[in-house]
């Protein structure tokens, strides 16, 4: 556990469930907080600075998937783990698509979700420590000072969105991210709904990083949903 504790925000109508909930992770370390619906999330947000938010995708008034794509705006560094009792394929194709990192369904042992807690804060400290100046990933390099890229130690040149959409896959690696949040971060708030926009990007990108960009080795297509960016076999470690 780092020096200073994640500050974790809980998000359900359920008050035995917070109440169970803030305890565990109280118990593990965590600074908590609980909001008994979206809208109170909300204010908590624009307050304070929050890590994680377990938000229930299933509350009254303003559902998890709207609670999510508001949350994602306000608080962007933050990373967003839906609970769900539902276990259906368009459920969390849903909750990535509002802009979530992960997702659980209920019932969970505590122990899966204080691995996807973990899991979540590595890649925040990725995302968000300005001292790791170089992101590495397979033979990719990443210099985020100096927007260069350099694959097995040769400069490959990138266009400004080629560069800020290889970042944002890299500081999420293994991880899908959804067609709207690529558009909605690269472009902004407005875009979300062209991911033919998008796919010319990304074949620009396989054609200068992949050895064969029509069986790309990095940036994996995510059916129905985004895009996946994880190291070439040879460069996997074993589980």
């Amino acid at each position: 556990m780092p020096q200073s504790s994640p500050n974790i925000l809980i998000v359900d109508d359920d008050p035995h469930f917070r109440q169970g909930l803030r305890a565990s992770l109280k118990a593990g370390g965590y600074l908590v907080d609980a909001a008994r619906n979206g809208e109170e999330a909300l204010r908590y947000i624009r307050e304070r600075v929050v890590d994680i938010v377990l938000l229930d995708f299933n509350m009254p008034g303003m559902g998890g998937a709207e609670a999510c794509r508001r949350i994602r705006v306000a608080a962007p560094r933050a990373g967003i783990l839906m609970l769900t009792v539902r276990d259906s394929e368009d459920d969390k194709v849903l909750a990535l698509e509002a802009g979530a990192d992960d997702y659980v369904t209920k019932p969970f042992r505590f122990r899966e979700l204080n691995a996807r807690v973990r899991a979540l804060l590595r890649r925040a400290g990725i995302e968000s420590n300005s001292r790791i100046p170089v992101v590495r990933i397979g033979e990719l390099e990443l210099e985020m000072e100096h927007r260069a890229l350099r694959k097995g130690g040769q400069f490959i040149h990138l266009s400004p969105k080629e560069f800020d959409i290889l970042a944002l896959l890299m500081q999420h690696p293994n991880v899908p991210v959804t067609h709207a949040r690529i558009l909605r971060t690269i472009w902004g708030p407005d875009y979300g709904d062209e991911p033919e926009y998008l796919r010319s990007y990304v074949k620009a990108l396989r054609k200068k990083i992949e050895r064969d960009p029509s069986n790309p080795e990095y940036i994996l297509t995510e059916p129905w949903v985004g895009y996946r960016l994880c190291a070439p076999p040879e460069f996997r470690q074993e589980s």
